[in-house]
Parts: C-alpha cells; structure tokens; sequence
C-alpha cells in the first residue's frame, strides 16, 4: 500500500527504484567504496603497489586507541546528500539501508559486542528529535544479531562545531564533554565495542568516546561510519 500511494524512488536522483530502501544503479555507481590495499589499524586506502595491512604514516605517528575503522563509503557528493537527508531533513527510513551498508563493512561480530552510538547532547536531540547514530546502530545490532546500548555513552556539555578547528582546539573543545554514566560502567569493563557514527571527519570526536571506553576497561572498540572524510583516498577507488 505504501509503495502504491508513495512510489519508490532514488533518494539521490528520484528516479523510479524496486523497493523503499535502496538506490537506483546510477547512484549506487557514485558512491566511493573503499577497498584494498589499506593500513592495517585504520583502513585507510593505499595506492596500488603499497603491501596490504601496512601501517599508514598517520597512525605510525601517532597509534590510535581504536581497534579498526569500519567505513561503508568514502564522503563524496553522494554520501554527503544521504548524510544530510538522514541528519538533517527527517529522511529516517534512509537509516535501514545506510546501515545495512555499514554493518556488511563490519568485521565478524557476534551476540556478545556492544553496537553504541556516537552521542548527541540532550538539547541538540530536543532540537532534532533524534540521534543518527543511534538510528543507524539500531539497524547494525539487529543486522548482525549484537546487543544494542544507545545510551552506553553520554555527551555532558554542548560542543561547538569542531569545523576548522585545529587538532589541539578538538581536544579542547572535547575535553569532558563525553563520558559513561556510572550505571553503565561495569557493563564496558572488558566489552568489545563497535562506535557508530555517521561520518567520521576528523576522528576527534570518536577519538574522545573510543578513550572514555578504553579507560572504563573496554577490550575492543571497533569505529564504525557511513562516510569517511578521506579526500585523498577518493582517486585510489
């Protein structure tokens, strides 16, 4: 009945599609998937020639605390039009297939992980009516049969927008603003975490929650995102 009265249709380009909750094969064409070879703590994309599983210059570096990123997409022009329809324009049923995207990304997972969502402070939530992130980690716990816990982490003060911030003004700007309720802090000592976002930008905000979980004890903590901000790696797929 649905589909009678609202016929399917691309959310990218509105052309007639099978089903509610996919794109047509033009769009699905668009979208950067990444691939192999890549860094072997982080995924990011290497050129071909490069061995898979080497470590790339950023994460030598500096070793991040997370266990792995797990993108579905590269952000390009595609994946930033379903971010904002999903985010921002109330387009919830894009979530299903998002996150059925990102949890086919995921590496093998079972009923014993936690799927938690990057959080959003309470009155950005009472503005919005919703958290991405939990909408889509919703359809990743069902997908891959984990144990959902949208509340694992909590976002203690309001942000403000970390866009042309430096690295050290992140941080500043993210110190204390997220951590565990004392309800759940026995539950994350030696859990195997997977972290979902929507897109991961410049990792600050998921480098905060990934170290509040590793000090409450967590074993793992995977990131999982829609879109990774990867500019660089959008000519390597």
């Amino acid at each position: 009945m649905i589909d009678l009265v609202f016929p399917p249709r691309c959310p990218l380009c509105g052309a007639a599609i099978a089903a509610q909750n996919g794109l047509c094969p033009g769009c699905w064409g668009t979208l950067a998937i990444p691939g192999d070879p890549s860094c072997g703590t982080c995924s990011r994309p290497f050129a071909d020639g490069i061995i898979d599983g080497s470590i790339c210059a950023p994460c030598l570096a500096e070793p991040p605390r997370h266990d792995g990123i797990a993108a579905a997409t590269l952000y390009n022009a595609s994946s930033r039009k379903l971010i904002l329809a999903l985010k921002h324009g109330n387009r919830l049923a894009l979530a299903d297939m998002m996150g059925a995207f990102m949890a086919a990304r995921l590496p093998q997972i079972d009923e014993d992980w936690l799927i938690a969502p990057v959080p959003l402070h309470r009155w950005r939530i009472w503005h919005r009516g919703y958290n991405q992130a939990a909408e889509l980690a919703r359809v990743i716990a069902r997908r891959r049969g984990a144990r959902l816990a949208v509340d694992l982490l909590e976002r203690r003060k309001a942000t403000p927008s970390l866009g042309g911030l430096g690295r050290k003004a992140r941080r500043r700007a993210l110190s204390g603003a997220i951590g565990i309720p004392l309800r759940k802090r026995a539950g994350v000592k030696g859990a195997r975490i997977v972290l979902v976002d929507d897109v991961l930008t410049s990792g600050a905000t998921s480098e905060a929650c990934v170290s509040a979980l590793k000090r409450a004890g967590a074993e793992r903590v995977v990131i999982a995102c829609f879109a990774r901000v990867l500019d660089e790696a959008l000519d390597l797929v």
